[in-house]
Formats: C-alpha cells, structure tokens, sequence
C-alpha cells in the first residue's frame, strides 16, 4: 500500500514540475510583442522573438501583432475650398509601436484601433481638401496629398499607441453630376496648352527658317562674289596670255588671218555657198592676197 501511495506521489510530483516548466517558458514569433502580465499589470514587454521565461501561475503572456496592417476605409464625400463636392476611398497601413499604450487605450482590440484610425483619416482627409481648391487637389493627387493626410491623421492618434504609416487615397472621384462639367474644362485646358506649345513651336521654326535663308543668302553672295573674282581673274590671265602669244606683227596678223578663215567657214553654211565681199573687206584681201 505505502509504495502505491509513494508511487502515486511520484507521479503527481513529475506532473507539478512540469506544470512549472512548461508555464516558465514561453516564445515570442518574428513581428509579435509579447507583453507580461502580473496580477493584471503590465509588467514588461518582449520585443524581440525566442524563447522567454516568465514566473509560473503568477505572470500571463499578451501577444500583439508587430506586422502592418492594412485597413480599407470606405469611401467618403469630401469639400473642397472651393465648395465642390468629391469622393474619397482611402486605405490605411498602420502598425502598433507602443504595445503598452496600445493595451491600456484599446485593449489591443484590431477592432477599435480601426475605429480610431478611420475617424482620424477622415477628419485629415477633410481637413486637407477643405484647404485646397479642386483643380489644387487635382494637381496634389499621388504622393503629396498622401503625406499631408498621413501627416495629419498621426497628429490624432499618437496616444494609442499606433502609427499610420501610409493614408493613401487609392479613388478620388466627383459626383456624377460634376463630372461631365470637370472632363469638358480639363479638355479644354489641355487644348489651351498644346495650341500653346503648337504656336511657340511654329515661332522657332519660323526663326530658325529666317536664319538659315539669311545664311543661304549670305553664302550666295560670297559664292557670287568669289565667282566674279575668279572670272575677272580668268579674264586677265586671258588677255595676257593672248598678249603674250600674238606680241609681235607676224603673230597678230596671223591671228587675224586665221581669225578670218573661222569667220568664213561659219558664213559658208547651207546650200548658198557664195559670198559677195567688198573689195576693201580684210576677207577680200586675204583670198587675193592685196596688202
């Protein structure tokens, strides 16, 4: 009986130890906070993921996720400055940063950080357009209007504990009855500006055609006055080299003599082969041979 009893103890004694062993440890994934708790409070929090150790019975374990979140907002009706009405659809990155606050603000409760975050995108967003005009709005849509309502929205919400790091409008759109109206005057803006473009286009090209038939002209000029220098130059050498070759009367009377035949064989073309010369003519006293 009594080693039944021993036994028995035994047994229960293994099952306390390791009772205490396995509420000693504890471990923490990647991209989760651990926090500690002891009788209620919030004794320490684990950050970085492995193995932890905690007093058993005494201290209970919270896990928070460190991952980013997405949270979809729905869609909105906004007012611009200039009182025209626009619909925003948002969504939201956000992460939790101060695990502690995160707790003792929202229970880290997903649920109501939502909640929190959505009324603060919405107040930013307002509060960003309603300072703009829309054509302002327009132009700031992308990555300048995210960082003013991302900024803005983190104003609101930095006592719980979480931090919005992107508020990104993925749809900014009119109402349907302003639609049409916005189209026409953004069409027309654009033909504004390439009618624009097209004339400063047509006026360099025309500048650019104006040079170039001044520099044509310039260059004829030259051309032509290089040519005449040329010519006259060509004229000279000519002229002195005739005078060089027919310097003496032997060789100018037979130029003039050979100057002649040339002229009487061009005027003996056709069927006429006669020619009626006067008697004083230098043809005439060639063909008879008088002085």
């Amino acid at each position: 009986m009594m080693k039944k009893i021993l036994k028995s103890l035994a047994v229960i004694a293994a099952l306390l130890v390791l009772l205490v062993v396995t509420g000693s440890f504890y471990t923490v994934p990647v991209k989760q906070y651990a926090a500690v708790r002891q009788f209620g409070r919030i004794v320490r929090v684990e950050e970085t993921p492995g193995l932890k150790f905690k007093i058993p019975f005494i201290q209970s374990v919270q896990r928070i996720s460190a991952a980013t979140t997405l949270y979809d907002i729905p869609a909105s009706d906004v007012i611009t400055k200039d009182k025209k009405s626009m619909i925003a659809d948002t969504y939201v990155l956000w992460k939790v940063t101060e695990p502690v606050k995160y707790i003792q603000s929202l229970n880290a409760l997903d649920a109501r950080a939502n909640e929190r975050i959505e009324a603060a995108v919405y107040n930013a967003t307002k509060n960003v357009i309603s300072s703009m005009t829309q054509d302002e709005v327009i132009e700031a849509r992308g990555e300048r209007l995210t960082q003013m309502i991302t900024k803005d929205a983190n104003s609101d919400i930095g006592g719980y504990g979480i931090v919005i790091l992107q508020a990104q409008i993925k749809s900014l759109d009119l109402p349907d009855d302003n639609k049409e109206a916005v189209y026409e005057r953004m069409i027309s803006e654009r033909q504004n500006i390439a009618a624009s473009y097209t004339a400063e286009g047509n006026s360099e090209a025309q500048k650019i055609r104006n040079d170039t038939d001044r520099q044509v002209t310039i260059m004829q000029a030259q051309a032509q006055r290089q040519a005449a220098i040329l010519e006259a130059e060509g004229e000279a050498q000519y002229m002195e080299t005739l005078q060089e070759a027919y310097n003496t009367k032997d060789k100018a009377d037979f130029y003039n003599y050979t100057r002649s035949l040339d002229a009487l064989k061009a005027s003996l073309k056709g069927n006429d082969k006669t020619i009626i010369l006067d008697k004083d003519s230098e043809l005439a006293k060639i063909l008879y041979g008088a002085e």
